[in-house]
């Protein structure tokens, strides 16, 4: 983190330190009457099962340190309720009220910011109503499903003035900013080859008949842009991520964490100018799995300057990649050298040497001294503080992972997607973010919505 940054972090958090809820047990009505009401950002959580509770707790575990206070818990399966009011009662210490249409969520002017964990066809039509109706956004990855629907999510964030943040949490981690910046200060040399790993056995998750939606799932709604379908099990909750209409496959889905940090390390702020993706489903057979996004996928880009991106998605049994034992993670290639991240461990070595000469343990115990002048998030927190950070600064720019980067890198996926698709290399023109005289790829660039859940060109 740089000096103003940590400036910045004590002058914002002055009053906040040690400030508490003070109750239990307020209901929704009440917020403005607990102690350091004016001074609290008010948050709703859209998306409460799966990833949603990760975001309960981190907003729990911020509700001291950031003043910050989950008001809302919004789903369009009421299910979830009961359990999800009482497990985030226990992290603030106050009971957040429920809706199930996220658009009454925009309604009240009291909130400030919202959280979105929906499945991805929802994140940019959610993120774009948001904006209109003057609510901050902390958005998870991929930040859109589909290209078109990214570039729209920028405009809305800078049309209507809003702190959009995306939940590429590397962005965050300390031991990642300071790889990234040995990397670009020449570490290992110039470097030519960032390569991005997911490595995730996945089994079947079977097939099952169309079905009349379950008592209290609103479908309607949870299609939302999607096009009308009947209700399956199969393709709701989580397996969803496998279908096209609603998810991006594993390349899209744990892939774009590791299409972030391999552009960071490149230095790449632009489009590739060229994609090649190609793969299948492997060892599940199809008879007895509805999934359509493919198990297995490798796909390479190439940028105007001849650099190079990979990335190997393997969903079946598999073994770890070098020495660090690399499943979830990137490899970067240079002219002097190489380097390895696993997680927040980061390890470089010069040209044949076997031992490293630089790595995140060796940086640790400097970065501990260098950071110990501010009010530090809790642990697992700092992409979240962050987002709360820049709202009070009223300043995009001090967001670790604004919009705008959390596009260019989730654009990789959907371009391997497409490739992989439509089996041939594609030519990209990132000017006007089309590909090059292949309409029929272009058509792939954006989708047809379903009234009223439409991604408008004029946001």
């Amino acid at each position: 983190m740089s000096e103003s940054r940590r400036e910045f972090v004590k002058k914002t958090l002055t009053g906040a330190i040690g400030m508490s809820i003070g109750a239990v047990g307020f209901g929704a009505s009440s917020y403005k009457r607990i102690k350091g009401a004016n001074d609290r950002i008010l948050i709703s959580v859209i998306g409460i099962r799966g990833q949603g509770r990760t975001h309960m707790d981190k907003w729990g575990k911020l509700s001291k340190n950031r003043n910050v206070l989950v008001k809302t818990l919004c789903d369009v399966d009421e299910s979830f309720f009961g359990e999800r009011v009482d497990l985030m009662e226990q992290h603030q210490g106050v009971k957040p009220g429920t809706e199930w249409d996220m658009r009454r969520v925009f309604d009240d002017k009291e909130i400030d910011a919202v959280s979105f964990t929906t499945p991805n066809h929802w994140h940019a039509l959610g993120t774009i109503w948001a904006c209109q109706a003057g609510k901050h956004v902390y958005v998870e990855k991929p930040s859109s499903h589909n290209i078109f629907e990214g570039r729209k999510m920028i405009e809305a964030a800078r049309k209507y003035n809003r702190i959009v943040q995306v939940g590429f949490q590397n962005r965050s981690i300390t031991n990642i900013i300071n790889a990234i910046r040995f990397l670009h200060d020449g570490g290992i040399g110039e470097v030519y080859l960032a390569k991005g790993l997911c490595y995730k056995p996945r089994d079947s998750f079977g097939i099952s008949k169309d079905s009349e939606p379950p008592e209290g799932l609103h479908y309607d709604m949870w299609l939302g842009p999607a096009p009308e379908r009947p209700y399956n099990e199969k393709k709701g909750h989580y397996n969803w991520h496998w279908h096209w209409d609603t998810g991006n496959g594993d390349t899209g889905n744990q892939g774009p964490h590791q299409f972030d940090v391999a552009r960071w390390g490149l230095n790449k702020n632009e489009h590739p100018v060229s994609v090649f993706s190609s793969g299948g489903i492997y060892g599940i057979d199809p008879k007895e799995c509805s999934q359509e996004t493919p198990n297995t996928q490798n796909s390479i880009f190439n940028y105007a300057d001849g650099k190079m991106l990979e990335f190997e998605t393997r969903g079946r049994y598999t073994n770890d990649v070098s020495g660090l034992n690399i499943r979830i993670g990137n490899i970067f290639l240079g002219t002097e050298g190489w380097m390895g991240i696993n997680g927040s461990t980061w390890v470089a070595f010069k040209k044949r040497e076997k031992e490293p000469f630089a790595g995140s343990e060796m940086e640790a115990e400097s970065e501990k001294n260098q950071e110990s002048a501010y009010l530090a998030a809790p642990g697992g927190t700092e992409h979240y503080a962050n987002f709360i950070d820049a709202i009070r600064a009223s300043d995009h720019m001090n967001l670790n992972c604004d919009i705008r980067e959390g596009f260019y890198s989730s654009a990789l996926p959907l371009m391997a997607d497409i490739s992989y698709r439509l089996n041939r290399q594609l030519y990209f023109n990132g000017k006007y973010e089309k590909f090059v005289n292949d309409p029929e790829a272009d058509l792939m660039l954006t989708r047809k919505y379903r009234k009223p859940y439409v991604v408008s060109e004029e946001v």
